[in-house]
């Protein structure tokens, strides 16, 4: 059977996306062992976390397994995606509560980091963010630019999502530690947050929400492209 050039037109953007999923996710759970191992606990390095080999951040359902049927079977509702948990010790009691508030938020900061990189490569290979590739037709130039435009709004999904004040995301953790949230309280949204998670991501509300989060986010990095591709063009 021959496929339709719109069939490989999907398979092959959908086996980017993925890709650059498993990529993205193994540095955001990089930048939680990468830091705890600069704070001190040995666990991450024990372990073999702290490397930049995504597919040591990779779990085999949340990262590979339910994103593929998202990207490529395209359901038609939300799914949750997520990489294997760095553990950490948090040895020190006199710095606990600050290890543990670094090494959370160092997984969102390295999203926002790749996000920076796209644009970096964006500029320096000279390419104009505003080409419109369905004007373009299927040029190297227009190609590249929709990939980093995918690279880009993916980790700044991945970063916002994560700050969701939901355990396990790096939003909960973050009050937990502020004080925010009390132990009793944590425990309590840890039974039922996954249950909220997937009931949140299919209400049209919170997708709205998400969407006008990550061009809050997403628009800087944008602006500094469009600025800076000239000097390079």
């Amino acid at each position: 059977m021959e496929l339709s050039p719109e069939t490989i037109d999907h398979i092959r953007w959908g086996s980017l996306q993925l890709i650059l999923l498993i990529v993205s996710v193994g540095l955001h759970e990089f930048g939680h062992a990468w830091v705890a191992d600069l704070r001190g606990d040995p666990l991450p390095r024990a372990q073999g976390r702290v490397t930049l080999n995504p597919l040591a951040h990779a779990d085999p359902i949340g990262t590979i397994l339910i994103p593929a049927v998202m990207v490529f079977l395209s359901p038609g509702f939300g799914v949750i995606g997520w990489g294997k948990p760095v553990q950490i010790s948090l040895m020190n009691p006199k710095t606990r509560r600050l290890d543990d508030i670094l090494i959370t938020l160092a997984g969102p900061a390295m999203n926002i980091v790749l996000c920076l990189a796209f644009v970096i490569i964006g500029v320096i290979g000279g390419l104009n963010p505003n080409i419109n590739p369905s004007l373009s037709g299927s040029t190297p130039s227009a190609t590249m630019v929709q990939f980093l435009y995918m690279g880009i709004f993916l980790n700044v999904s991945l970063a916002i999502f994560n700050l969701i004040p939901l355990p396990p995301l790096d939003g909960s953790r973050i009050l937990l530690r502020l004080g925010i949230y009390t132990e009793e309280m944590f425990e309590s949204l840890t039974r039922w947050s996954f249950l909220i998670l997937i009931i949140l991501i299919n209400l049209p509300f919170f997708r709205e929400l998400m969407v006008s989060a990550m061009k809050i986010v997403g628009l800087p990095f944008l602006m500094l492209w469009d600025v800076l591709w000239p000097i390079f063009a």
